[in-house]
C-alpha cells in the first residue's frame, strides 16, 4: 500500500505543454511542491534543459542552478524541479536574459524574453480577500503570496502590479467591462481580448464573454480569466501573436507568405 506523498511522474502522464518526446526515457522530473500546482507550471530543469538549450542533461541542469545562477521572482533557486508558473519572472544575470513565464495560443508555455526593467514587476491575480488574526486583511494572489493591507478598493478577481524587490503592490487593475484579460485555463488558454460581459449563475461559476483583437467572441468561467491591463493597454508585453487565435486556414496562409517570402 502506497504511503505518504508521490514522489515520481511518468513520462506518458506529465503535461502536454512540457513537450516532452515519449521515448526521452520513462520518467519526467516531478515538480516539487510550491507556488503552482503540477500540471499548471514548468520545472525548472525543462524550462533550462528542454526550452532554453542551456544543458543536455538534468544533471547540467543541476550544476547550473548550485551556482546560483537563476532567480525565480528575483530570489536564487536551486531547486531542479522547482515548479516556475504563469507570470513568473526568470532572470539570468550572468547572460543578461530576463523571462516572463507566459502562454501562447496552444495553451503552453513561452518564455517570453523581456527587458531588465519589465523583470522588476509582476502581475499577480487575487485569489482571496480575508480578515486574519487581529483583524488584519490580507489578499492571497494566484501564486501563493499573502499580501498583508491591501488597497480596501481590491476585491477578488482584480490583479495586483507587485514590486519584485519589496513585494509591495504598485498599482492594481479592477475586474470590469472593457479591461483586457488573458485567458489562463481551458480550451481558450493564451487568448486575449477585451471583456465584454459578465454572466452572473447564483451557486455556479459565472461566465465571462470576451471579444479579441479580430472581433471573435468567446466565453469562460470567471475564474479562467486573468486581467493585464487597463482598457485595451496591456501593463506587460506580450508574446509573439499578442495572443490572436488564429484558424487552422489562416494559419495555412500565414506559413505559405513566410515560405514564398
Amino acid at each position: 500500500m502506497a504511503r505518504g506523498p508521490k514522489k515520481h511522474l511518468k513520462r506518458l502522464n506529465a503535461p502536454k505543454h512540457w513537450m516532452l518526446d515519449k521515448l526521452g526515457g520513462v520518467y519526467a522530473p516531478r515538480p516539487s511542491t510550491g507556488p503552482h500546482k503540477l500540471r499548471e507550471c514548468l520545472p525548472l530543469v525543462v524550462m533550462l534543459r528542454n526550452r532554453l538549450k542551456y544543458a543536455l542533461t538534468a544533471r547540467e541542469t543541476k550544476l547550473i542552478l548550485l551556482q546560483r545562477l537563476i532567480k525565480v521572482d528575483g530570489k536564487v533557486r536551486t531547486d531542479s524541479c522547482y515548479p516556475a508558473g504563469f507570470m513568473d519572472v526568470v532572470s539570468i544575470e550572468k547572460t543578461n536574459e530576463y523571462f516572463r513565464l507566459l502562454y501562447d495560443v496552444k495553451g503552453r508555455y513561452v518564455l517570453h524574453r523581456i527587458t531588465a526593467e519589465e523583470a522588476k514587476f509582476k502581475l499577480c491575480s487575487v485569489r482571496r480577500m480575508e480578515v486574519g488574526a487581529k483583524g488584519v486583511p490580507y489578499i492571497a494572489t494566484h501564486d501563493g503570496r499573502t499580501i498583508r493591507y491591501p488597497d480596501p478598493d481590491i476585491k477578488v478577481h482584480d490583479t495586483v502590479k507587485l514590486d519584485l524587490e519589496t513585494g509591495k503592490i504598485v498599482d492594481f487593475m479592477k475586474f470590469d467591462n472593457g479591461q483586457l484579460v488573458v485567458i489562463t485555463n481551458g480550451k481558450n488558454r493564451g487568448r486575449v481580448g477585451v471583456i465584454q460581459n459578465r454572466e452572473r449563475h447564483q451557486g455556479g461559476f459565472d461566465i465571462i464573454h470576451v471579444k479579441d483583437s479580430a472581433g471573435h467572441e468567446f466565453a469562460t468561467r470567471i475564474t479562467n480569466v486573468f486581467v493585464i491591463g487597463k482598457g485595451n493597454k496591456p501593463s506587460i508585453s506580450l508574446p509573439k501573436g499578442k495572443g490572436l487565435k488564429l484558424s487552422i486556414l489562416e494559419e495555412l496562409a500565414q506559413r505559405q507568405t513566410k515560405a514564398a517570402s
